[in-house]
């Protein structure tokens, strides 16, 4: 199978989680927003690993850019969401990313930018292949390391976020649901 940008919202939208995040999201409103992460490519590997869509997704995670810099303004978000979803009964994250950089110290050390769109989120995702994003207006696929990485269930560190210890514990989590990925070393 040749992973195209078509095949991917395919085998994704076979998750009925995410068919519904994407069929509903639009009701909240939200600037910039993108379904993305690990029920999109997850979707992809459970395909190629002949499993149900949704097997091993943790969470489902929403990034969308607000200027309202406020906790109070995304948790406003997050409330109306879990009213909106909470029939899922899954886990489903909304992260507006201009508030990133106030926390993300914090929870996971180091510097982390000053974000300008919900797509330099994606950009900084640790693992390169895990850089994609389902935009719920225009439904374009953000992913800009491409999707040859997902396809071959190759595991690179994103040179936009070389946090090498950050990086192989998630690549390890991965490794031990599906096996056959396989981690590539940085080149020096």
């Amino acid at each position: 199978m040749t992973l195209t940008v078509e095949s991917l919202v395919r085998i994704a939208m076979t998750n009925p989680v995410n068919a519904e995040l994407a069929d509903r999201l639009p009701e909240l409103g939200l600037n910039q927003c993108m379904l993305t992460a690990g029920c999109l490519f997850q979707a992809v590997w459970n395909h190629q690993s002949q499993r149900p869509a949704a097997w091993g997704v943790k969470d489902y995670d929403v990034f969308y850019f607000d200027n309202d810099l406020s906790w109070e303004a995304e948790n406003e978000v997050i409330q109306s969401a879990q009213r909106l979803f909470d029939h899922l009964d899954v886990n489903v994250e909304f992260k507006n990313q201009a508030r990133v950089h106030l926390w993300y110290s914090q929870r996971f050390g180091g510097d982390y930018p000053k974000l300008q769109s919900a797509r330099d989120g994606i950009d900084r995702y640790l693992i390169a292949g895990t850089c994609m994003g389902l935009d719920i207006e225009t439904g374009e696929v953000y992913a800009p390391n491409g999707l040859a990485d997902t396809e071959y269930g190759l595991l690179r560190i994103n040179p936009k976020n070389p946090r090498t210890d950050l990086f192989d514990q998630k690549a390890k989590s991965y490794q031990v649901r599906w096996t056959w990925l396989r981690i590539v070393e940085m080149q020096r």
